[in-house]
């Protein structure tokens, strides 16, 4: 099964990753992320095409598309999934949403495999900006227990904390008992770990999610009064 993965919460990531039979380890044929926050529409597309260049595949050769559905951004997040349905129109393949915190989850778990990390349960946060986090609650086989949710850090559950939002709030997590787990204080959600997890979920039977935003706020775009009502012309 050849998938690719396009995750735009915070930063533009997308990858091409591939099993040869359902459950096996997933194979990561290319990648590509950026490192800013703001180019997601400019780099996106020449990002897969090249992409799909590297890995000597084309868009016929893709069985299903993953893209993250959020929490992030309402401008980020339109851009990986209007990207992700687009190309699956063009293409004719299965478009499925997979929530971006799961790749954090996903990379929390192969480091805590590796490493005799013994966390029962743990906590992922990025940057939702106005001075909050979005974050999610995992156990430690990566069920998702509690959120998606945005709020300031003091909102948080105590225990450890992993990603880049952590780190921006490091003081105020341990001021509220939670500790931020240092070799993750910069990580964000990558479409590679998010493909993987996905991958995961579809290899023991399981199913993704609609490929419906989780924006959590309300669009800080409104229509100005005036125009409320007015008759149309």
């Amino acid at each position: 099964m050849l998938i690719l993965a396009i995750d735009t919460s915070a930063t533009a990531s997308a990858a091409l990753l591939k099993t040869r039979s359902p459950g096996s380890a997933a194979q990561l044929l290319a990648s590509f992320h950026t490192e800013e926050t703001n180019t997601h529409s400019e780099v996106l597309a020449p990002g897969i095409q090249g992409l799909l260049a590297e890995s000597g595949s084309s868009g016929g050769d893709i069985d299903a598309i993953v893209v993250g559905v959020g929490p992030g951004p309402f401008t980020g997040l339109r851009v990986g999934i209007a990207t992700a349905r687009a190309l699956g129109f063009a293409w004719g393949t299965p478009v499925h949403g997979a929530v971006s915190l799961d790749a954090l989850a996903y990379d929390v778990m192969v480091d805590n495999s590796s490493s005799s990390v013994d966390d029962h349960e743990f906590t992922v946060a990025i940057d939702a900006r106005r001075k909050e986090l979005y974050w999610a609650r995992y156990a430690d086989d990566g069920t998702l227990l509690d959120g998606p949710h945005v709020g300031a850090a003091e909102t948080l559950p105590s225990g450890p904390v992993h990603g880049a939002g952590a780190g921006m709030y490091a003081d105020r997590l341990d001021a509220a008992g939670a500790n931020v787990v240092e070799r993750f204080a910069d990580r964000q959600p990558s479409a590679a770990s998010l493909g993987a997890w996905a991958l995961r979920i579809l290899g023991a039977g399981g199913k993704l999610l609609p490929t419906t935003p989780l924006y959590l706020r309300e669009s800080d775009a409104k229509v100005p009064a005036q125009m409320k009502g007015a008759p149309a012309s």
